[in-house]
């Protein structure tokens, strides 16, 4: 079986979790027999390509007198983003982007339709433009390559699948990793929401990565419940065991490693860090991450005078994270909404047992894990105490959280999403 696939980044150049479940379902799909073309906006040529043949976006030269393009740019429907992109923009940045925009004066439709055009693949400003010119790509390869299903990563390529699939008439699955609801709470972007609706509206399927991601489609979004399945995402077996990091601080350990965004719930991190350190001071907090909201959490750490006692990293990746997770004694991922949660499954993965919200998809699948609601700091608070404290407490969900994440591989979740594929096919 081929499929075209589009996704918005790919190991090692990513921002989320998003890459990293696009690269562990490749490797299983793999072994089941299925081809895989993976669409990035931008390659960088250092891209495990085992599992998939990566087509650069940015290689793609657009001839806008060509009447196939003109048809694809028909078929491409911009809808231009009135606010920020959380979390990926902050509002501040999108204004000036707008006011720089408007003063060169080049629309976006111009933009788009030049025969060169530089892919950042990252989320910013210019998203739109590069998300249309990404669709109007879309429909030239669609034309071009063989394949029997197109699959869709996450909103920003959904314009891609359905262009693709009006081109081809092959069927197209579109898969949810987050919702705009998961993103901005109440205050969604219409527009960004109007695109996922369309996407899923115009799909033959839709994979959602939870039941809880599920139950918002059908709810928030009118999609037939019938057309919704859940494949649960799952994580890489472990590497062996490195040399154990020497540390310099005598403190126990505790670790929040994500955006730092509203929808990942930090400040609730800060507040229960605070109501720690009022019984216990030999701790120590790292937030590790970066996003709209770090300005704000740090001024909070200064008013409560947490400062020698919290520490903000920065942006972490590849073996930065490893290193913080060998360093660490709790794992803290108190999310407003998250639609699964990979970073619970590293933290276990290296021993570190965890403390995750109730609202996240990753609950659904992991016992051996001290579940709370997001808004509950006292909860909270009790919960990273109790495993900082009471050591058979944290050997036993060390032990039987590793023996969990131990199951959920990707090529279990490969057979589900190849029987979403075969469903489309018969």
């Amino acid at each position: 079986m081929k499929v075209l696939m589009f996704g918005w980044e790919f190991p090692p150049h990513i921002t989320g979790g998003l890459g990293t479940a696009c690269f562990g379902l490749t490797k299983g799909l793999v072994n089941h027999n299925v081809e895989i073309q993976f669409v990035v906006p931008r390659a960088y040529g250092d891209e495990d390509q085992s599992s998939v043949r990566i087509v650069n976006a940015s290689d793609v030269e657009v001839n806008s007198s060509d009447e196939d393009f003109i048809e694809f740019w028909k078929k491409v429907i911009y809808m231009e983003i009135g606010s920020s992109l959380i979390p990926y923009v902050s509002p501040e940045a999108f204004r000036r982007q707008v006011e720089k925009n408007r003063v060169s004066g080049e629309s976006v439709e111009d933009k788009v339709l030049k025969t060169k055009f530089k892919f950042t693949g990252k989320y910013e400003t210019d998203l739109m433009a590069e998300v249309s010119r990404y669709a109007l790509i879309a429909g030239g390869l669609a034309q071009k390559s063989e394949f029997d299903v197109i699959h869709a990563h996450d909103w920003l390529t959904y314009p891609a699948g359905v262009v693709a699939k009006k081109i081809s008439g092959k069927p197209l699955i579109v898969h949810i990793h987050a919702t705009e609801f998961d993103r901005s709470g109440k205050h969604i972007n219409r527009n960004v929401y109007d695109i996922e609706r369309k996407g899923m509206e115009e799909a033959d399927r839709v994979i959602a990565v939870s039941n809880l991601t599920r139950n918002t489609v059908i709810e928030k979004y009118g999609i037939d419940p019938e057309k919704v399945t859940t494949v649960h995402n799952a994580i890489e077996p472990a590497k062996p065991e490195e040399a154990k990091i020497q540390r310099h601080v005598k403190e126990k350990v505790v670790t929040f490693l994500g955006r730092l965004t509203q929808q990942k719930g930090p400040e609730y991190f800060v507040e229960a860090a605070n109501l720690i350190l009022q019984h216990d001071n030999n701790v120590r907090f790292v937030m590790a991450g970066s996003g709209d909201m770090m300005e704000g959490l740090v001024r909070r750490v200064a008013e409560l005078k947490m400062g020698t006692r919290f520490h903000f990293t920065g942006f972490l990746k590849g073996a930065e994270v490893d290193k913080m997770f060998r360093l660490s004694d709790v794992f803290v991922m108190p999310s407003v909404s998250e639609p699964f949660g990979l970073v619970p499954l590293e933290a276990l993965r290296h021993d570190v047992p965890v403390v995750i919200s109730k609202q996240s998809g990753v609950a659904e699948v992991l016992k051996n894990a001290l579940k709370v609601d997001f808004w509950d700091i006292i909860g909270l608070a009790d919960a990273i105490y109790g495993l900082l404290h009471y050591n058979a407490l944290s050997l036993s969900f060390k032990k039987y959280g590793k023996k969990e994440v131990e199951e959920l591989k990707w090529d279990k979740a490969a057979i589900e999403v190849v029987a979403v594929y075969k469903s489309v096919l018969e």
